[in-house]
């Protein structure tokens, strides 16, 4: 090779050659090209930092030597096998043909429209034939005439008389012979077809049986009718009107991506460049096509999905088909975009299944609603607690009712439903399952409320001690279990309490602080002993929804809100800025949400319409696979529950009335060892740390007091201050000036 006369360039020859006698064996360099390294090291350190050597260890000593990060004999990343261990590998078989019920479902479909096909033309196949019948004379004049027409070649006329025109002369002798040709032939055509049909028509008249001639001649009279119908009213019509979906390709895609008014992206398409790198080919998915790819660099996709409608006017599609998304587990850059061929609100849905299944395990996923695909997603209504937000008339009761209807369908669920909104849209469940019911936000169900939430908060203590006394064989995890639901003698089973427009409870002036305290509580160890609470509201913000409650629901719900607090609120922080935003939904998006439960990220998941007619015919067969199993109980079987004074009690009145007018602070301890002598059958299984997280909702914090113990000595404990009581009760009775 010839060596070029600039230092620089010699150099970096050297360097190469020195790197390849490293690689191909382990002998030392030769000294001549070493000896020529050293001598341009000097000066590529001065003046280029474009070279990538390795830094000697002199060179990482001294500070003023600029470090190179990219060392072009360095490693050049994963190697090969490691990529293809590490790669997404996409299914052998595709996912509807591995699912049973989606292979029926596709098979279902195709059967019936090949049945309604069917019955639609056998209905009609009378008038079709009236109709054809007819037209078959003018059908005859038609085939007569093109025929005649073919014979004289009367389609090369008009190229004839052109050329006759345009006085071109060996055009026009050259279209003459040819059409002196072309009608010898078709003459002779046309005789031995006419000399034939007639022939053969003449025989069948004489030789052939009856119905063989009534068959020609029907035959004959169909096609001739068929020939003569006219072209803007045919005879048969379409038996379904298919609509006709735009095929997506890369081009419409590039064409809406630079539509956006993303920089980059207009940039990269300036350029002559895409401005979007496809990583698989653009693929039928379900019912739509699914495109994916990596947006330019500094791109997200939460980019795109804040200008979704900007993206539907670049598809030229309806806004409710377009839904572009993030790919979990993917760099923020990895665009996922799903186009349906239908609006997602208005594509036919196939029905529930549980519509006719006979029972539900609610420790087993269950079907609840459909992606976008028309994939059914499960939820496993046992280990969470759940929250459901919504604007008003978005299909929010709807959706509780649809997960009561689940948890009905278990004939060992104890179903507690409120319907504080007092439209009776609970009442199928309500009135044929519930063991405890009531509708509206008067202060009869306020109280009916409260004590039974009372009585659930002592149910989970009482579990949480059975819980810890069963063998490590029987319950290894420490929590409830199909097997040990199924065992009537632990009363283990499964409690769910369906709670609608929720914030009733937490804003009400009396009990509002309590009702936030058993729920705080029952969410956060409810899941473990088998109590699930599901909570509902059209105002998801910290009042409606505490924050100790949100911070600890597994399973959300997120129908359209209209901000960023409240998808957040219900949702999880952050979720609007990862581009899971509940505030793209449309007014006529009912029973579509944002689906954050099973383990997943948020999903898009439309839920069926079960209407008021269906709950109760869901109820019924619950209530009576209830009755089967002799676990109906409570409202739904005429029950009311005990209205003696035992459960009724009002915390901060009690610890009130055990603190003296002397005592400015009481230790925690000996405050509740008062209200247990007070009232036992409430108190006694209450620990210290019980009784401050009930007294912290009322604005009640404990602190350190002095006070001697029984045995004379002085020492310094948390305790309560009475003050802070006679504040929390004016506070909560509207007296705050009087405290």
């Amino acid at each position: 090779m010839k060596h070029g006369d600039n230092d620089d360039e010699r150099d970096l020859f050297a360097r190469l050659e020195q790197e390849m006698q490293a690689d191909d064996s382990d002998d030392e360099p030769d000294e001549d090209v070493e000896a020529d390294t050293a001598h341009h090291r000097g000066s590529r350190d001065k003046h280029t930092t474009s070279a990538h050597p390795r830094p000697s260890t002199a060179d990482q000593d001294d500070p003023d030597k600029a470090t190179m990060v990219d060392c072009p004999g360095g490693p050049s990343g994963p190697t090969l096998m490691d990529r293809v261990r590490g790669a997404r590998r996409r299914p052998v078989v595709p996912a509807w043909a591995k699912s049973v019920r989606e292979f029926k479902a596709a098979g279902k479909g195709v059967a019936e429209y090949g049945w309604h096909v069917t019955a639609y033309h056998a209905v009609r196949t009378p008038w079709y034939a009236a109709r054809l019948t007819l037209q078959a004379p003018r059908g005859t004049a038609t085939f007569v005439g093109n025929t005649l027409r073919w014979a004289r070649d009367a389609e090369g006329e008009h190229l004839r008389q052109l050329a006759a025109t345009a006085d071109d002369i060996d055009g026009y002798l050259k279209l003459s012979r040819q059409r002196d040709r072309r009608v010898r032939w078709r003459t002779l055509v046309t005789i031995a077809a006419s000399l034939t049909g007639t022939a053969t028509a003449i025989a069948m008249y004489v030789l052939a049986p009856t119905w063989l001639l009534a068959l020609g001649s029907a035959v004959a009279t169909l096609g001739l009718g068929w020939l003569g119908q006219p072209a803007d009213a045919p005879v048969i019509h379409r038996a379904v009107e298919i609509p006709r979906a735009t095929k997506l390709t890369s081009d419409v895609v590039l064409r809406a991506l630079g539509g956006l008014g993303i920089k980059a992206i207009n940039q990269a398409q300036a350029r002559g460049e895409d401005g979007f790198v496809f990583s698989a080919p653009i693929t039928r998915d379900g019912p739509g096509w699914l495109a994916e790819g990596d947006l330019p660099y500094g791109v997200t996709v939460t980019d795109v999905i804040e200008r979704r409608d900007r993206l539907a006017s670049g598809l030229r599609r309806p806004l409710g088909c377009v839904w572009p998304d993030a790919v979990p587990d993917e760099h923020t850059g990895r665009l996922r975009l799903w186009v349906g061929d239908q609006d997602l609100s208005k594509a036919p849905q196939e029905a529930w299944p549980l519509t006719k299944a006979s029972t539900v395990d609610l420790f087993k996923p269950a079907p609840w609603g459909t992606d976008q695909r028309g994939r059914w997603v499960d939820v496993t209504l046992m280990y969470i607690a759940g929250l459901i937000g919504a604007i008003p008339r978005m299909g929010k009761t709807y959706l509780l009712r649809l997960l009561l209807l689940i948890a009905a369908l278990d004939p060992r669920a104890e179903l507690h439903t409120y319907d504080l909104k007092g439209t009776g849209d609970l009442d199928p469940v309500g009135e044929h399952v519930s063991y405890r019911h009531a509708v509206g936000e008067e202060t009869a169900e306020i109280e009916y409320a409260i004590k039974d939430l009372r009585e659930v908060q002592e149910e989970l203590r009482r579990r949480a001690k059975v819980i810890r006394s069963l063998p490590r064989d029987l319950c290894p995890e420490s929590k409830v279990t199909s097997e040990l639901a199924s065992k009537r003698s632990l009363g283990l089973h499964p409690i769910i309490i369906g709670v609608d427009e929720c914030q009733k409870w937490f804003e009400h002036p009396k009990y509002g602080a309590e009702f936030k305290a058993i729920c705080t509580d029952l969410v956060k160890r409810g899941p473990a002993t088998g109590i699930v609470l599901l909570l509902a509201t059209q105002r998801p913000d910290k009042d409606s929804i505490p924050t100790a409650i949100s911070a600890n629901a597994s399973a959300r719900w997120c129908l359209k809100v209209m901000g960023q607090t409240e998808n957040d609120m219900v949702l999880g922080t952050g979720a609007y800025k990862r581009g899971v935003r509940a505030t793209l939904f449309a007014w006529l998006d009912k029973g579509i949400c944002y689906f954050l439960g099973e383990g997943a990220d948020a999903r898009i998941v439309r839920a069926p319409e079960i209407d008021g007619v269906m709950a109760d015919v869901i109820a019924l067969r619950a209530r009576h696979l209830r009755e089967r199993a002799g676990t109906l109980a409570g409202y739904a079987l005429g029950e009311q529950p005990d209205t003696g004074t035992a459960a009724s009690y009002d915390l901060l009145a009690d610890v009130f009335a055990v603190m003296t007018v002397d005592e400015a602070k009481v230790w925690s301890e000996t405050v509740l060892a008062r209200i247990a002598e007070l009232r036992p059958d409430v108190y006694d299984t209450w620990t210290p740390e019980q009784l401050t997280a009930a007294l912290k909702p009322y604005g009640i914090r404990t602190g350190q007091v002095w006070g001697t113990t029984e045995d004379g000595k002085g020492a310094n404990r948390r305790g309560i201050k009475r003050a802070d009581v006679l504040k929390a009760i004016a506070d909560r009775n509207g007296m705050s000036d009087a405290a």
